[in-house]
């Protein structure tokens, strides 16, 4: 029975709570501070997802240089090849 008198105290305590007055003025203020926070938000969102797809494209070109170079060094090996092997036949047609 004590705890049926305490749910009834406790019921009647709530319906004794002052609520307060929540005007237009405080929805105001939620929609500034939620648009400030927004305003703080994106910009950053936006950087970093900038700074993602430049440096993805960095990385291609970087990647396509190294296999330039590397495609390079090959061209060059053969090319001293082919200079070596034209040095050698041409001095065996002259003999």
């Amino acid at each position: 029975m004590a705890t049926r008198v305490d749910k009834n105290e406790l019921l009647e305590s709530i319906d004794t709570i002052k609520y307060e007055h929540f005007d237009v003025s405080y929805l105001i203020i939620t929609f500034l501070v939620a648009i400030i926070v927004i305003l703080f938000i994106f910009p950053k969102i936006y950087l970093s997802n900038q700074i993602y797809y430049k440096s993805r494209s960095i990385n291609k070109l970087l990647d396509d240089y190294e296999i330039l170079k590397e495609e390079n060094r090959l061209l060059k090996q053969k090319l001293e090849y082919q200079r070596y092997k034209n040095l050698v036949l041409g001095s065996m047609y002259e003999e």
